[in-house]
């Protein structure tokens, strides 16, 4: 055997769980398709900036970000609140002092999510992890073996597939798996995968002279929901957006929402949003490492995720699911990804 457990997926999940099974004296190799780690987590950097095109956020009551937090010394800050929200209605008509922050209570990482990511890297073993690892096909065939698209072969005892199931389901599998088992992957919604974000960023955050918390709602297309994204050590100011606009209408239309992104800025706070110092857009409908067609479909809330009974007992257990999506308590967020990477290490060191 190369190693024991292979996880493939070098997210938050995969990055996690990597670092637990070091940290027990378990073998592992870890393999990213990606040319970077991270997964849905990356960030555009302007200087000592970092703006999340990623998840952004997380909240009170998420004891294992918390915990990863506080055990790399990252400097957390609460999500700027203070000042009122903006609408524009169906017609582009702004209407302000409609009340207060959406996110309040919200926390953020200096230097955006990366910075969680660059720590976890560095404290595993980087000759057992991968990038630019694209996985062909997963054999269970004396243990498991990995088939790489370079035509490279790993063998290990567990493979553990740190990937939205949906993403998962691409892959090949020999023996191919039971069609419930497919059929599950396929059902399970990629958080995030559908969606797409804008940031804008500014010397300074000039809303908040306005009175403004850099919040907005919006009926009006491209972007439907918008907050501030400043960066409390730099002092440089930043606006960023999801994008309403639907994944399969907007593809190849990346240019033209980030113009009209720019124009619904300048809507919304004033002539000096219309011209911002630098723009960034990630479409992650476009990732196929993130998204699969079935996402294009927007989802309407959020999805109720957790592990489907079919994909409880894949090859005897020696193939399990390891993503966000199948996390029971926080599935989507980013501490269930850290949820189900310890839940697994837990299983996997008490099998050994």
């Amino acid at each position: 055997m190369d190693t024991d457990v292979i996880v493939i997926g070098g997210g938050l999940s995969g990055l996690a769980l990597a670092d637990h099974l070091q940290r027990a004296g378990i073998a592992y190799r870890l393999l990213e398709a990606r040319a970077r780690f991270g997964g849905r987590i990356k960030v555009a950097s302007v200087g000592e900036a970092g703006f999340d095109l990623g998840p952004s956020w997380f909240w009170p009551g998420q004891p294992h970000m918390a915990a990863m937090v506080k055990r790399f010394g990252l400097t957390v800050f609460d999500q700027h609140s203070e000042g009122t929200l903006c609408y524009e209605d169906e017609a582009g008509v702004i209407h302000r002092d409609l009340g207060f922050s959406s996110m309040e209570g919200s926390y953020r990482i200096q230097g955006g999510m990366s910075a969680l990511i660059d720590r976890l890297v560095a404290s595993l073993d980087r000759q057992n992890i991968m990038t630019d690892a694209v996985v062909k096909t997963v054999h269970d065939k004396a243990g498991v073996t990995v088939e790489l698209q370079s035509g490279e072969i790993i063998k290990g005892k567990r493979v553990i597939l740190a990937m939205p199931p949906r993403v998962a389901a691409n892959l090949t599998y020999q023996p191919e798996l039971p069609v419930a088992a497919m059929n599950a992957m396929r059902s399970v919604p990629t958080w995030m995968g559908g969606q797409a974000k804008f940031v804008a960023t500014y010397d300074r955050p000039f809303w908040r002279e306005k009175g403004l918390s850099g919040d907005a709602m919006s009926r009006h297309e491209p972007l439907m929901e918008i907050h501030d994204a400043t960066d409390p050590k730099t002092g440089l100011g930043a606006l960023f957006g999801f994008v309403g606009t639907s994944a399969g209408a907007r593809q190849r239309q990346g240019e033209a929402i980030k113009t009209a992104a720019i124009e619904q800025l300048g809507r919304i706070f004033g002539q000096q949003a219309l011209s911002p110092e630098k723009v960034f857009y990630q479409d992650w409908a476009e990732q196929i490492e993130t998204a699969s067609d079935l996402d294009l479909r927007p989802v309407a809330g959020h999805p109720a995720y957790g592990l489907p009974n079919a994909l409880s007992d894949l090859w005897e257990k020696r193939l399990r699911m390891g993503s966000t999506e199948v996390a029971t308590q926080f599935g989507g967020f980013l501490e269930g990804a850290l949820e189900v990477a310890e839940h697994l290490a837990q299983d996997l060191i008490a099998d050994r």
